[in-house]
């Protein structure tokens, strides 16, 4: 009889438990109302790219020749500016190599002079084609002006005298101008340099070889004059000795001059960000555009820089598409900026200064899908119509529709907890 009793009652209790969970079950949601009021304020809608700082300016030098280095003139942390010497290769050697190059170019001039005194290989190659294109036009024009001068001389009685004189004038400059032309063209052969009237054409032959050697001897100074210029080495940019990475006395050969880093020269005052973009935030990502940069190392520091690269390019990681850019700023003095610190910029795609926002979850859209709020008028919710403009996901710019002050309504469903009597 006990086990029955205390059977039945194990039932009751279960039923009971059933119904109180169907009665929670069939509980609505309840709405809840949260009151915002219209303000002003900023908005900016931007993009997030990660990557980590470097120096706009940083740059390895290296020597352009072999030799061995007579003087280092810095030491790292130093400041240098544009065309300082920092070091210098032994140049005795190239300092005679120039001189001599020097010597064989005088020799050359002369031998070109003493050939061509008092006209230069320049009155014979290139006045005799002018002269030669003189000539011929010379005797077209006279050879008209001949030939109207025969039909006024035949019909003479058609024409008046100063018709008759007109053309006689023309044949006159037309015979002075041939009579230049040849001149030239005589100067031009060097017939007055020349007894034989001509340049004979074993003597063109003899200036142009004299000309070539003179070429070639400007040639092997001005290599001279380089290699003395790469055996000193100057900054080329105001900054700070990095590395300093020789000593006076190495020597530097062919195997290693052009790659062996003598000093590393960086100017501290600009950096930028080598950052990586979404493929699907690129189309809105111009060059230009202004980013805020915050580095993870130092929470308090604040940059403000301009996207000045955009990669066409792009790298894949870990099943993402990315595309590198460059965000180029000032470093702000005693920032404790370090190349290689990780840092975020919000890339600015569009910003507002001043706007009327409220929060995102306010905009509703009507039947037509047109943006609309709920605003408290006179303790009474209304719907009204609004013209909105950017939002960063958090807040929505209001171009039209609202006045700042106004309160807007946000309805939010939140189900009860469930609630019921315990089993024990």
């Amino acid at each position: 009889m006990k086990k029955k009793i205390k059977l039945g009652l194990i039932l009751i209790l279960a039923g009971l438990v059933l119904v109180s969970l169907s009665a929670c079950g069939e509980q609505t949601a309840e709405t809840q109302l949260q009151y915002v009021e219209v303000s002003r304020g900023d908005l900016m809608l931007s993009v997030s790219a990660d990557g980590s700082l470097s120096f706009l300016e940083d740059r390895k030098l290296t020597f352009g020749a072999t030799g061995t280095i007579t003087e280092v003139n810095v030491e790292e942390g130093d400041w240098v500016s544009q065309d300082e010497v920092i070091a210098r290769l032994d140049t005795t050697s190239l300092e005679l190599t120039m001189k001599s190059a020097e010597v064989d170019l005088e020799i050359a001039t002369n031998t070109y002079n003493q050939l061509t005194y008092p006209y230069t290989y320049y009155t014979f190659a290139f006045s005799v084609p002018d002269a030669v294109a003189a000539i011929i036009d010379a005797q077209r024009r006279l050879d008209k002006a001949l030939e109207v001068m025969q039909e006024l001389g035949l019909s003479q009685e058609q024409y008046s005298w100063q018709q008759y004189w007109d053309v006689w004038h023309q044949v006159e400059q037309a015979q002075d101008s041939l009579v230049k032309a040849r001149e030239n063209l005589a100067r031009g052969y060097g017939a007055d340099v020349f007894e034989a009237g001509y340049l004979p054409i074993t003597s063109f032959w003899t200036l142009r070889d004299a000309q070539l050697k003179m070429e070639k001897a400007q040639v092997a100074l001005d290599k001279a004059k380089n290699d003395l210029e790469k055996a000193v080495m100057v900054a080329p940019f105001d900054g700070v000795i990095a590395v300093v990475d020789v000593k006076v006395g190495d020597s530097l050969s062919t195997m290693d001059y052009a790659t062996r880093t003598i000093v590393e020269l960086i100017d501290p005052r600009s950096m930028e960000l080598k950052a990586d973009v979404d493929e699907l935030d690129m189309p809105i990502v111009k060059l230009g555009q202004k980013a805020v940069i915050s580095v993870d190392a130092l929470p308090d520091v604040q940059l403000e820089g301009n996207v000045t690269s955009i990669s066409p390019l792009s790298t894949e990681e870990s099943g993402l598409i990315l595309y590198k850019i460059k965000i180029g700023f000032d470093v702000p003095e005693d920032s404790g900026l370090k190349a290689g610190m990780s840092a975020t910029a919000d890339i600015v795609i569009d910003e507002r200064s001043n706007v009327l926002l409220v929060p995102d979850r306010s905009i509703e859209r009507d039947s037509q899908g047109n943006p609309v709020v709920k605003v408290m008028v006179n303790e009474q919710i209304e719907e009204r119509s609004v013209v909105i403009g950017i939002s960063d996901g958090f807040q929505t710019e209001i171009v039209d529709g609202l006045d700042e002050g106004e309160v807007v309504v946000i309805e939010r469903q939140v189900k009860p907890e469930p609630s019921g009597p315990g089993l024990f």
